[in-house]
């Protein structure tokens, strides 16, 4: 990956993660959330992991970032309003930036070159999901579908 599309997607990851957690409009928060998932799938493709930057984009972007944006819509009456600005979260992301920058100032470098693996194609995974992991996979898929279900359930109660 060039150092000028690093640069490039880390400055769209960063701002737009700033933007979520500072905008004043909770609606323009969520959507620059979505846009900073995008940023982070973008990272997966240029490190040539396109599954995991499929993946971020489907469930993050896909089911995430859009459940996000319904629940506001469906349940503040006041989409308009603004929100206040909250110092306690600029604390805790400012503490826990602090401390991953000191864990990795303290942090050894090791001079042994890890082996070469094969690389895990995309065919690769979906054989492993359909001969060795399908118990689980199909425990996913129930889990994820009563998830639905009960959220269906819930938004239309409350609206009778």
């Amino acid at each position: 990956m060039s150092t000028v599309a690093f640069a490039g997607i880390a400055i769209l990851t960063l701002a737009a993660a700033l933007a979520a957690a500072t905008l004043q409009k909770l609606m323009h928060a969520a959507l620059s959330f979505a846009v900073m998932f995008v940023g982070i799938s973008a990272f997966f493709f240029f490190l040539g992991a396109e599954f995991v930057g499929l993946v971020q984009i489907f469930v993050y972007i896909g089911a995430v970032a859009v459940l996000i944006v319904f629940t506001i819509l469906l349940t503040r009456h006041d989409v308009g309003k603004v929100r206040g600005f909250n110092w306690s979260g600029v604390f805790v992301a400012v503490a826990v930036f602090g401390g991953l920058v000191w864990t990795i100032s303290k942090t050894k470098s090791l001079s042994i070159v890890p082996q070469q693996i094969k690389p895990v194609t995309v065919q690769r995974i979906g054989e492993l999901l359909m001969t060795n992991y399908v118990w689980p996979l199909q425990c996913v898929g129930v889990l994820l579908t009563a998830a639905l279900i009960g959220a269906l359930i819930l938004v239309m109660e409350e609206k009778s």
